[in-house]
């Protein structure tokens, strides 16, 4: 109709107007805007990290990890005088003292972290596969175009996220508490340790966070891959410890050893006890947080001789504690490595 009205138009000698063609090319673009998927990859992470921010399972948890922190702080803050003296090596790296002070019974806020920190772990990882298994979701979410490794990956990385973030903000939270009360911001070197000190706390929960998601794949019941992971994390806190002090006690040395005799005792028992990932962790935590700590092993009168009492630099304390943080690392992707093996052999049935 509308090139007819133009035709008896030109016909009448009147004028015609300009025929606008659509822009097909900014619609299409803008179509395929307005139409993106994101990647199914990411989609999941969202909805678990959905899952875990509305369960109360997680409010447990942080619950109890916030209290136990603000504890540590408040302890921290009452003999925070008491820490500092006119003759301390730290006493330049004296806002670190927070993170390590303890007193009035309450343990630092590293020990809290060290102890409280698996079980955030093992809460957010036990039932990551087999209860959507047992509820017959994870054979309908991949009979959809999404491929088998992006889902554990997801599992992994949404857990890992939810960490990262309560741990970075619990410790920044630590931090302004601290500048408040103590009225002098950390220094450069200090705040560098802090966030080292957050990586490796990371990497300590991923570690039992992939430890519950490999129980979670090798086990149909959430409730055996549960008490499988609490049953590893008491055996390395309580029982490892009775059974190093049992071969501790049958293999001491005689009265009359050498002193190579005894250092080589003395590391056998370290490299014994440095098996435990708690132990990993507070040797690195440690060394970064006490920048004196110049030694995590038995030491010689020879090596001592000469020795200054002055904190280590920040790359040298790097350096003492670089094979626990490689060790950390390492059982971490070692567990996630063995879960996703595990899986993508698996095989996976509608109900």
């Amino acid at each position: 109709m509308k090139f007819i009205n133009q035709a008896k138009m030109y016909m009448s000698g009147m004028s015609i107007p300009s025929l606008t063609l659509p822009n097909t090319k900014a619609t299409t673009k803008a179509e395929k805007l307005s139409t993106k998927v994101p990647h199914p990859f990411w989609v999941i992470v969202n909805k678990e990290v959905v899952d875990h921010i509305r369960s109360w399972r997680l409010v447990i948890l942080v619950a109890i990890i916030t209290i136990a922190c603000a504890g540590s702080l408040i302890t921290g803050l009452m003999h925070f005088k008491d820490s500092i003296s006119a003759n301390d090596p730290e006493g330049s790296f004296f806002f670190l003292k927070l993170f390590s002070a303890s007193g009035s019974g309450l343990p630092s806020f590293v020990v809290f972290i060290s102890f409280l920190g698996p079980l955030l772990g093992i809460g957010l990882g036990f039932d990551a596969i087999n209860s959507e298994q047992t509820r017959g979701t994870m054979a309908r979410v991949l009979s959809q175009p999404i491929y088998r490794d992006q889902w554990i990956n997801a599992k992994f990385t949404g857990g890992l996220l939810v960490i990262s973030v309560l741990f970075t903000g619990l410790t920044l939270i630590f931090m302004s508490i601290g500048i408040l009360k103590i009225g002098i911001p950390p220094t450069p070197e200090e705040f560098l340790r802090i966030l080292i000190f957050t990586f490796v706390t990371i990497c300590y929960v991923g570690f039992w966070l992939n430890l519950s998601i490999l129980f979670s794949v090798k086990f149909k019941q959430a409730a055996t891959s549960a008490l499988c992971t609490i049953a590893v994390w008491l055996f390395f806190t309580v029982f490892y410890g009775i059974i190093v002090n049992f071969i501790a006690n049958a293999t001491a040395p005689g009265q009359f050893a050498s002193p190579d005799q005894i250092i080589r005792y003395q590391q056998f028992i370290t490299n014994l006890m440095r098996i435990v990932p708690s132990q990993l962790y507070s040797d690195a935590t440690t060394t970064l947080l006490m920048p004196s700590v110049r030694s995590l092993g038995p030491l010689t009168s020879e090596q001592v001789v000469g020795t200054v009492p002055s904190p280590l630099p920040l790359g040298q304390s790097l350096l003492l504690v670089w094979a626990q943080l490689t060790g950390l690392i390492l059982a971490t992707v070692s567990c996630f490595a063995l879960a996703y093996y595990s899986f993508m052999r698996r095989e996976v049935r509608s109900r």
